[in-house]
């Protein structure tokens, strides 16, 4: 695949799905672990890896050109990765469009005691600051240097040393930094006002099995004690992407397909689940999948409702454009708001041009969205703006009557992995061009 190429969806809507999807390892936590596998000389091997997410090959990219061997094998959904021969050299040119940059620098610093990076890229979803990266370098005695085109960051005469790092909000992004920093510094590192999700424990457990010693205490504080250089290898499973399982969960259930949805981390979604219980999303389930079926809603109808998206447990700002997708199905007027990201509203403009007269918004500390349903969708061309909300727009394309075309779908690709195989396999004709 050209990881460059713009690449545009064209679909007739109203198609139905039939048959099974099984969900792929976690983008939010796949890309984290392979920046964890810079941290060794020998071979880390991730399981139950999403090999075709775009993102995951623009990382890969970088990661080859500072001398890191990456072996994908997407028919065991494998990845081997081996950064014994990593060089103190800048990469070839400073072009990658994922926001994770910040995740790249600490093993050159822990070999070299010094990296250079692009700047964050990825979606546009308002003002991304990487000022709390900056200060978590900072605050093992590195010196940041911003350049025009990339970031420079040189570790002290003692290298990578611990400290106390309180985050002035609680950060994803941050908390997996410090943790791979904090990893190989030297001393102990203590993390307060962390942010403790599904994806970075799995980042944790895989640094415990290279030899890092991490406690985490509650939900905030994180206490590790570095070892000063780098670690062993390992092997580990990526878990299963709980925003990719609700996202096929939810277009079962609008497309009145028959559909099983295999590998769902249901200990990491308990409450987005509850909440497509309580507005009419019914649902049979085992220890691993879900089965919708028209059969669910013999006796339901979807109902409005109101929710807010802020931090797991509860329902991510990721999830927020599939809820909005719900909403307009559902027989009312609905409000959703999303503290966390207030300006993860862009792809709502074009979401509109699919006959949404219902849909209206508003920013501010906080994104207010009602939603007036049921709407009906039209099929129409729209613009994909950043990666939930390009997912978002194909499937309202899937469900609208007639052809849509959705442009640069490459944005989805970023996180849902082999999403043209799927869709095929659950009967659906699209065109990709």
């Amino acid at each position: 695949m050209d990881v460059n190429k713009q690449i545009n969806l064209s679909v007739i809507g109203g198609q139905i799905p039939q048959g099974s999807v099984s969900v792929s390892g976690a983008k939010n936590a796949a890309t984290r672990l392979l920046a964890a596998a810079l941290l060794t000389n020998e071979d880390v091997v991730l399981s139950n890896f999403p090999t075709e997410l775009l993102d995951v090959l623009h990382k890969a990219r970088f990661m080859r050109a500072i001398g890191c061997q990456v072996q994908f094998n997407s028919t065991r959904n494998t990845v081997k990765v081996n950064a014994g021969g990593l060089v103190d050299e800048p990469p070839m040119d400073y072009d990658l469009p994922i926001r994770t940059t910040y995740l790249l620098p600490v093993g050159q610093l822990v070999r070299f005691g010094r990296s250079r990076i692009p700047y964050p890229g990825g979606c546009k979803l308002g003002e991304r600051k990487y000022d709390l990266h900056i200060e978590v370098w900072r605050r093992l005695g590195c010196e940041v240097v911003e350049h025009e085109d990339h970031i420079e960051i040189i570790a002290g005469p003692r290298g990578l040393v611990g400290s106390e790092i309180i985050f002035p909000i609680t950060t994803v992004g941050g908390t997996e930094n410090a943790l791979l920093c904090g990893a190989v510094a030297s001393g102990v590192t203590i993390l307060r006002n962390a942010y403790v999700t599904p994806e970075i424990r799995n980042l944790i457990e895989l640094l415990c099995l290279m030899g890092a010693a991490i406690h985490v205490e509650g939900n905030s504080q994180i206490v590790i004690q570095g070892i000063g250089g780098c670690l062993r290898g390992a092997t580990v499973k990526v878990i299963s992407d709980r925003i990719e399982a609700l996202t096929w969960i939810i277009y079962a259930a609008l497309s009145s397909g028959s559909v099983t949805v295999e590998n769902v981390p249901f200990e990491d979604m308990s409450m987005p689940l509850l909440h497509l219980q309580e507005s009419g999303v019914d649902f049979f389930r085992n220890n691993s999948s879900v089965y919708v079926s028209p059969l669910c809603f013999a006796r339901s109808s979807l109902q409005p409702f109101e929710l807010a998206c802020g931090t797991h447990p509860g329902i991510i700002s990721d999830m927020q454009p599939f809820y909005v997708l719900l909403a307009m199905k559902a027989a009312g007027r609905s409000l959703i708001v999303d503290y966390r990201y207030p300006k993860r509203v862009s792809y709502l403009e074009q979401l509109s041009l699919l006959g949404s007269s219902g849909l209206d918004w508003s920013v501010g500390d906080s994104a207010m969205i009602r939603v007036a349903g049921p709407v009906r969708l039209i099929g129409a061309e729209v613009n994909s703006t950043d990666l939930r909300g390009s997912m978002a727009l194909v499937m309202a394309a899937l469900l609208a009557e007639g052809r849509s075309v959705v442009r640069d779908v490459g944005m989805a690709l970023r996180g849902y992995n082999q999403m043209e195989l799927k869709l095929r396999a659950l009967g659906i004709e699209f065109d990709l061009v």
